[in-house]
């Protein structure tokens, strides 16, 4: 792949200032199309294949998960700490909600 077009370096307890970073796709991206995480770094890829980069935080740490959601990734809460014999965990991006998925009936 291409160089990240930007990147950020994550610090423990450093999940606001990583949120804020991925707030930068929104104007430096196309649509965004997937969401790669290795066990030491996030990435997040648009349709041209251009990405950027949080480095420092990957699917063993808990932050990983606000950071997937910030980016609507469709993904497991429950598996998605669990080691992988492949390289990184690939997510789509994109995740819509039925009608009504809130509600209690």
């Amino acid at each position: 792949m291409p160089t990240p077009v930007a990147t950020h370096d994550f610090l423990p307890g450093g999940l606001p200032a990583a949120l804020e970073f991925l707030k930068r796709p929104r104007w430096e991206l196309r649509e965004l199309w997937l969401v790669r995480v290795w066990a030491d770094r996030y990435q997040v890829v648009d349709v041209n294949k251009d990405y950027v980069e949080v480095r420092g935080v990957g699917y063993p740490d808990a932050d990983i998960v606000p950071l997937l959601r910030a980016v609507n990734a469709a993904f497991d809460p429950a598996t998605i700490h669990e080691p992988t014999g492949a390289n990184y965990k690939e997510f789509r991006t994109g995740r819509r909600f039925p009608w009504a998925h809130d509600r209690v009936m």
